[in-house]
């Protein structure tokens, strides 16, 4: 039987301005990505967000990013390395403390825009961030981004870790995800979300722009909470998946 996981990121709210529809992906997701008050989030929006996630039973990770409120964590930042890895850590920490006093527990590490897609192209990055997460929480299980960089820095580092994919971006050749800038990069049509999420689990294989198939662990697929159309999405990649013979279910790791 064919197993996969729906993750969404959230916790992005901050003070008054509200980003997203937490409360409904809830109903549907199997994992949560809760912001840790770097790029999006503040201690009553975590607190909120993990207390909703826990009462569904749906499974709590940390995801920290750039210390960027002003651009949601998608500009590329130039940061020594000693302080992302501290920033991280501190990220984690929070999310770590803030679950355990709603009585959850945080299970997996997710990094979030800019900062992971810089660790999917360089191998050091992402195994300097990996490493600053897990002598926190030493169990997490490290989300990463299939097939990148990501992946060759967890296989080094003998973690736990799920391979993602995305039902609302487009893919490079190389794995990577295109640039929120090209036309076509972010996938705002349901539908076609949950046609090619099945086509890419029922191959095996990340499905490129151009076609190329990258074979890949596909443990979870990832819906954005702050796109228009994210409930809608994941209602339909979820759907899809279920009429397919897929089982969705909160995933394990795996080394």
């Amino acid at each position: 039987m064919m197993r996969v996981d729906l993750n969404a990121d959230m916790g992005e709210s901050f003070a008054a301005w509200t980003m997203g529809d937490d409360a409904a992906l809830l109903k549907t997701v199997t994992s949560a990505n809760i912001a840790c008050g770097g790029h999006a989030g503040d201690p009553d929006v975590m607190a909120k967000t993990m207390t909703m996630a826990h009462a569904n039973n749906v499974g709590i990770g940390a995801h920290p990013g750039f210390m960027d409120l002003a651009g949601f964590g998608r500009n590329r930042m130039s940061v020594p390395r000693s302080t992302l890895q501290n920033q991280i850590r501190y990220q984690v920490a929070a999310s770590i403390g803030m679950a355990r006093s709603v009585g959850a527990k945080v299970r997996h590490l997710k990094l979030h825009g800019a900062l992971s897609n810089m660790a999917s192209e360089d191998p050091v990055l992402a195994r300097d961030l990996y490493e600053a997460a897990l002598s926190v929480a030493p169990d997490l299980i490290v989300m990463i981004l299939a097939q990148t960089a990501h992946q060759q820095a967890v296989e080094e580092l003998g973690c736990e870790w799920a391979g993602e994919i995305f039902a609302d971006r487009a893919y490079n050749d190389d794995a990577t995800l295109v640039d929120r800038s090209i036309k076509g990069a972010v996938i705002h049509d349901p539908e076609i979300a949950g046609k090619r999420m099945v086509e890419m689990v029922k191959a095996g294989a990340i499905i490129t722009d151009s076609g190329k198939h990258i074979p890949a662990s596909i443990d979870t697929i990832c819906l954005h909470g702050d796109t228009p159309t994210a409930v809608q999405i994941a209602a339909s990649v979820r759907a899809a998946l279920e009429d397919n013979d897929v089982t969705v279910q909160t995933f394990e790791g795996h080394r």
